[in-house]
């Protein structure tokens, strides 16, 4: 059902950021301890939910249905899933001693100051290879929370790096979701929207690995330790997969399996039984996020319903009627993709839902087609790298136990891809060939 454009059903998302932003903020100044831990982000976001159901015309029936299909779409659901299988992983590498020793093998061979830029390069890597920055995060945030407990590098730190290069490899693989959805509402090749991406992309990631390196420099191992290469297997074996573009519940499935068979060969004590129960906790170390990941589906599909997103559209659109200059067609195109994924918190549904007003910009502005999905992409990679509420960021706080917000402000690559992909606007540069 097509509902009128409405800016008032963009309040209860403000109401949630202001309810779980604002007391982490209030709890900070007042010197409290894990400030943003103190009111969780799924209660936080419940009064909000309740505004966007009782808002609007239409039955109260209706409109509980409308947020269960938002919870219940199937991104939403692949994302909860992708949460269980990597907190299973990652609770049963950790039992074996996997974790321990896949980071105690990489800081003897890899120097403490090149930790973070190669943490970036290898998550950036994988990311291309798997189309999944889910995937990528679930598989290497485990051994950057390692590494943190091995050098003096912060957690926050090494999990910007790893975000950040999933984030990349998100943004620029063929196999990507967000690249798909661009290039098919935009009507141009993957190949080609890759190309004009790639020239965005590598600059800002150069220099992103130029800004880790200098900040990880100091950077020294303070408990060196021994390793087990069986036990470093499990890792070896998912990164394979994953570079072989294998399918992220496989990799992490397989992931699964493989550490069990490991614990059950190098361990007296470690049983069948143990091996399940170990799963089982992994599990319910995602519990939280995994319930937030479904109320903002269905909060963003409220939003939806009631005429958030139509506004959004349609007021992007009211602003470039006057003008018909490129430039400002490309900045139209970049906003309507930050607005809707700050709306819907999920880069691929950003895009499907704005394609086909950016096509529209594109057209009447001379916007290349290879362009345009390349900025949606790019501007969607951006925003979803630096929401709290958004799953790549909950999933990296779930694993390493950080505030969003922590990791948020070491997003170096997500910042530094907004600047310049700003600057790409402004200078016209890359210029697609005719």
């Amino acid at each position: 059902m097509k509902h009128e454009a409405n800016g008032w059903a963009l309040a209860p998302l403000a109401l949630f950021l202001v309810i779980f932003l604002g007391t982490g903020f209030s709890l900070t100044m007042n010197g409290a301890n894990m400030a943003f831990y103190q009111l969780s982000a799924t209660v936080a976001i419940l009064p909000a939910i309740a505004w966007a159901i009782w808002m609007g015309k239409g039955k109260i029936k209706e409109k509980i249905n409308v947020f269960l299909s938002g919870s219940g779409e199937s991104g939403i659901i692949t994302m909860c899933m992708i949460y269980l299988l990597a907190g299973g992983f990652a609770s049963v590498a950790k039992s074996i001693g996997g974790v321990e020793s896949t980071v105690n093998l990489g800081l003897s061979i890899v120097p403490a100051s090149m930790v973070l830029p190669g943490l970036f390069i290898i998550a950036a890597f994988i990311a291309t290879a798997m189309g999944t920055s889910m995937g990528t995060i679930a598989a290497i945030a485990p051994i950057a929370v390692g590494v943190a407990g091995k050098t003096d590098i912060s957690s926050a730190l090494l999990m910007g790096a790893v975000v950040g290069g999933a984030m990349f490899g998100d943004n620029l693989s063929m196999i990507s979701d967000t690249t798909i959805a661009a290039t098919r509402t935009q009507g141009c090749e993957m190949g080609d929207k890759f190309k004009m991406n790639f020239l965005i992309a590598i600059p800002a990631a150069l220099v992103t690995v130029i800004i880790l390196y200098i900040v990880g420099e100091g950077g020294q191992v303070l408990h060196e330790g021994t390793y087990s290469l069986l036990k470093v297997l499990p890792y070896l074996i998912i990164l394979v997969m994953a570079v072989i573009g294998v399918n992220v519940f496989i990799v992490l499935g397989s992931g699964i399996v493989f550490t069990g068979i490991v614990g059950l060969l190098s361990m007296a004590d470690f049983s069948i039984l143990k091996f399940s129960q170990d799963i089982y906790t992994g599990f319910t170390g995602m519990q939280e996020i995994l319930v937030l990941s479904l109320l903002i589906g269905g909060l963003g599909e409220l939003i939806k319903y009631h005429g958030g997103i139509t506004y959004i559209i349609n007021f992007i659109g009211k602003l470039t009627r006057g003008t018909k200059s490129t430039r400002a067609g490309e900045f139209s195109i970049g906003a309507l993709s930050v607005f809707s994924d700050l709306c819907t918190a999920n880069n691929t549904v950003a895009i499907i839902l704005t394609g086909g007003m950016a096509k529209e910009i594109a057209k009447s502005h001379n916007v290349d087609p290879r362009r345009s999905a390349s900025l949606l992409d790019i501007f969607s990679c951006v925003i979803q790298g630096l929401i709290p509420y958004g799953a790549q960021i909950l999933l990296a706080g779930s694993i390493s136990q950080l505030s969003p917000l922590e990791i948020i402000g070491n997003m170096y690559y997500c910042y530094i891809l907004a600047f310049v992909a700003v600057i790409s606007i402004i200078t016209g540069f890359p210029r697609a060939k005719r």
